[in-house]
């Protein structure tokens, strides 16, 4: 598509922003990339530099080769049709999920084959280059945060990086730019591994999403110099001239449920959406507003949200306040995984590597652990905030509804259900602060309590938090964002918690004996039919989301049922599949 509308332009003398067509196709094409990335000297994975017929060859150079090995589209990018292989049966259904997938997104089933780098690092350079012969590098971005191959979180510069590695690895993304006498803004991608050997991975031929970064600490506006470029002037200026000023991170947000696979897409209707473009040195880049709808039909992303600092725990302390302070409602999102993950220890030390997340998360995302004091902190907040609507319910344009009940209740007695947890909570007011008792301690907390504000600051013992209130019914059941994870608890009054005990409870569904879409999507196969008899792990139909596949299996042994799909047909959500015996 990027080739097509530069070989249109051109056709119809039309200057495009960017690369010649040459330099796209050239880069664009793995196979043929990497071939130019040898004769320019540059380091390359070791792998099969012509095109896989069938999984029979790519069974037998994977084993020529060695395990692990990757899968890859040659026309891909942005982590499609990629898959790791670490035996002949995962080489065979790597080869066909990774075609599959290289046919729908790029119209191309072409793949090559490479010798897996165990636990590297995902840094890449960014280069400009002008129509004159000159051509700079603009240091790096590590990119190293992923999921399915996809970035998650990005920064500039690279912790990891010493002056040494990246002045090679800059002066190897230029002699490439160059040997394919490139113009305008790119990206050369390395893997990166512990003892700091660099290999090439692809060249992006246009403007990265995470471009703002390399801004942030260059100082440079690459649209700009795109443009420049593009109307044929010499670029401004000589590598010595472009510094590392503080520190940058970027996190893409996404329509997407972090629970599920480090990220299923959601789809839906922002119903409320607001930017934290009121926190200092904040940036975010978007295409949406509210109203705006996420569709099954396109990249989940949202939007990149850059914070900037003079240090790195400077830009990673904004960042934790701007995603407290992002309202998304309506749609599934990854705020809080991407909160998790610039807390983390690891990602604070800067010990990362491709597999951080399956790594600290082995059994998957399970939003944030409060500590003892943080569990305080939240049932002390979730108390005041049900006293303080209490109290607001019982006014009306400042007065009380019934002007000769006088009421001069100052204390409640509280039940809170946190998890698996039943709390009891004693709230009394003082002035605009309560004081909340919780565990046998004191909490003072204070806020303004403005109920119809979705962001709500609050202070607990001289600790500020901004918390989100998302949702709340009659049967004292809420969702607050605390810490950005989504807590659900029931807020009842003593005597109504008593009473809960006598109400009858809902029997949860057998899960094991179904199968439903964990996202929205396009049912792309069906493997099974009625009558059939499946085992354990078995896949039994695919689905694909925003170009990806991904292998519905059988949670048990047993015969189907019922099938309620079929090829072609698009799912939502939870939508019943295959029903076993």
């Amino acid at each position: 598509m990027w080739l097509q509308a530069a070989v249109l332009q051109a056709s119809e003398g039309v200057t495009f922003i960017g690369p010649d067509t040459h330099a796209i196709q050239a880069m664009g094409d793995k196979i043929e990339s990497k071939l130019l990335a040898k004769n320019a000297k540059v380091n390359t994975i070791p792998g099969f530099d012509g095109v896989v017929k069938d999984a029979d060859e790519a069974v037998r150079i994977a084993r020529e080769i060695g395990y692990p090995v990757m899968i890859k589209a040659s026309a891909g990018g942005g982590g499609k049709g990629m898959r790791i292989a670490w035996d002949d049966e995962e080489t065979r259904e790597g080869f066909r999920f990774s075609s599959q997938e290289a046919a729908s997104s790029f119209g191309d089933d072409r793949l090559l084959i490479e010798k897996f780098i165990d636990n590297p690092r995902h840094i890449e350079i960014q280069i400009l280059a002008d129509k004159h012969g000159n051509a700079l590098w603009l240091n790096e971005r590590e990119c190293s945060i992923q999921r399915r191959n996809q970035k998650v979180v990005e920064e500039a510069p690279s912790t990891f990086l010493d002056p040494e590695t990246r002045r090679a690895m800059g002066e190897q993304a230029v002699a490439l730019a160059k040997a394919v006498k490139y113009s305008s803004a790119g990206t050369v991608e390395f893997l990166v591994d512990s003892s700091k050997n660099f290999y090439f991975l692809e060249m992006n031929t246009r403007l990265q999403v995470e471009h703002p970064v390399t801004e942030c600490i260059t100082g440079l506006d690459l649209v700009q110099e795109m443009i420049r470029v593009a109307k044929g002037y010499p670029l401004r200026h000589k590598q010595a001239d472009i510094p590392i000023n503080g520190w940058a991170v970027e996190c893409r947000v996404y329509a997407e449920d972090p629970y599920k696979s480090f990220g299923l897409p959601s789809i839906g209707k922002l119903s409320q959406y607001q930017e934290p473009l009121h926190v200092p040195s904040v940036r975010v880049d978007s295409g949406i507003q509210q109203g705006s709808d996420i569709s099954i039909y396109y990249d989940p992303m949202i939007s990149k949200l850059i914070t900037y600092g003079s240090n790195r725990a400077e830009a990673l302390k904004r960042m934790e306040e701007a995603l407290d302070n992002y309202v998304i409602r309506g749609v599934a999102h990854n705020i809080s995984l991407l909160r998790e993950v610039i807390i983390h220890p690891r990602f604070v030390q800067g010990d990362i590597s491709t597999k951080f997340l399956p790594e600290v998360y082995p059994d998957g995302f399970k939003g944030h652990k409060l500590t003892d004091l943080e569990r305080r902190e939240l049932l002390a907040t979730a108390a005041s905030l049900y006293v303080a609507e209490q109290l607001r319910s019982q006014r009306f344009l400042g007065t009380l509804r019934i002007p000769i009940a006088k009421s001069k209740r100052r204390s409640w007695e509280l039940s809170v259900r946190l998890g698996d947890g039943i709390y009891p909570v004693a709230v009394s007011k003082d002035g605009s602060s309560f004081s909340v008792e919780v565990d046998g301690m004191k909490l003072n907390v204070t806020s303004e309590w403005n109920l119809a504000s979705p962001l709500l600051s609050v202070t607990i013992d001289g600790t500020q938090r901004t918390i989100q209130r998302i949702s709340r019914n009659a049967s004292g059941e809420t969702s607050i964002q605390f810490l950005g994870t989504v807590y659900k608890l029931q807020i009842l009054t003593k005597v109504a918690a008593e009473l809960s005990k006598y109400m009858p409870e809902k029997a949860e569904e057998d899960t094991s004996s179904i199968l439903r879409s964990p996202m929205p999507g396009t049912v792309v196969a069906v493997s099974v039919k009625p009558g059939d008899t499946v085992s354990e792990g078995q896949e039994i139909c695919v689905i694909e989301a925003m170009k990806m596949q991904n292998s519905m299996i059988a949670a048990k042994t047993g015969k189907v049922k019922a099938v309620h799909c079929k090829a072609g047909d698009t799912v939502g959500e939870g939508d019943l599949l295959v029903e076993l015996e």
